[in-house]
């Protein structure tokens, strides 16, 4: 016979998610009214376990509805310089054990998405001091980094620019596990690293067909 009971029970998620997701709630609520962010929408919500260190947070901007992953990572290479250098913008999801890593400028616009695992980095290792190991070397100079509106990054996907600006245009799909290291046009679609444009879509004939 079967039971009203446990059948009702089976509908709702495992309870215990509830305090995951009320330790998120938490933990948003708190970095957003505490933290020095240079601006923080409405609705945000970082996993509990983000790694984000507070004296960085005055170089960084979130739009409304950004849900950042557990064990991300938004790091910002202290300098001198104290303008803002990583901006998400409305509606943006970071999968989860994903890396921002910012010196220079890494603005992703409104309704962008992204995988597990994915790397986002506006600057290398120096490593060209044979002498010395390459952690005490510092970082290159960089360049910035756009990723426009729309875009799907795929899981384990890696944008990196050394010098100069990379702009992924709005719109584009970058494959699981493809590397980027420079700029695509709009509704691109690429895979393979190094990263291969499989594809463009054409706009026009994407409305009219």
């Amino acid at each position: 016979m079967a039971n009203p009971f446990r059948e009702a029970w089976l509908r709702f998620e495992d309870p215990l998610t509830l305090f995951v997701r009320a330790a998120t709630k938490l933990h948003s609520l708190w970095l957003r009214y505490t933290y020095p962010f240079a601006y923080t929408g409405r609705n945000l919500s970082i996993h509990f376990s983000c790694t984000l260190h507070r004296p960085s947070a005055s170089q960084i901007r979130l739009g409304d509805s950004v849900i950042i992953g557990r064990d991300s990572l938004l790091y910002i290479v202290p300098d001198e310089v104290a303008d803002v250098k990583l901006a998400i913008d409305d509606n943006c999801v970071l999968g989860a054990r994903s890396v921002i890593s910012a010196k220079n400028l890494i603005h992703i616009e409104q309704d962008v998405v992204t995988g597990t695992s994915v790397l986002i980095q506006d600057h290398q290792h120096t490593h060209q001091e044979l002498d010395i190991p390459i952690r005490y070397q510092g970082v290159t100079a960089g360049g910035r980094i756009r990723i426009e509106r729309g875009c799907w990054i795929g899981q384990g996907a890696i944008i990196v620019c050394n010098e100069g600006e990379i702009v992924i245009g709005n719109n584009s799909v970058i494959g699981a596990n493809a590397m980027v290291a420079r700029s695509l046009p709009p509704y691109s679609v690429v895979v393979c690293n190094p990263s291969v444009a499989l594809k463009q879509f054409d706009r026009i004939k994407a409305r009219t067909g």
